[in-house]
């Protein structure tokens, strides 16, 4: 368990895919750049292409990232957040989406 004022640290906020492509040499991989709002796009590397067989699909759609994460390497690549989805013990799986009108760089209250 976490207390509020743990869960209050966690920066979460609406980010536009503005591009996805497949790490090569691995199968679960995807290298995200995303716009959160900030002066420059975001990469972010994510183990959700087995999801997204054809990951040009993701461009344009706004989901939820977690912002204030500790940049870290996954297979020499920095990743510089996390997109927020779910999934299912029996395979099914979505991404945490917004509607349309939602701008880019809103914080989640």
């Amino acid at each position: 368990m976490i207390t509020l004022e743990d869960f209050k640290k966690v920066e979460l906020v609406v980010g536009q895919i503005l591009s996805a492509e497949k790490v090569p040499e691995t199968d679960k991989l995807l290298k995200l750049s995303v716009d959160l709002g900030e002066s420059q796009p975001r990469q972010i590397i994510s183990g959700i292409s087995l999801y997204f067989p054809d990951c040009s699909v993701l461009v344009g759609r706004k989901c939820m990232f977690v912002a204030n994460l500790e940049p870290r390497l996954i297979r020499g690549l920095e990743s510089q957040g996390m997109i927020l989805a779910v999934s299912t013990e029996d395979g099914k799986f979505s991404l945490l989406t917004l509607e349309e009108e939602i701008p880019v760089g809103t914080h989640a209250k």
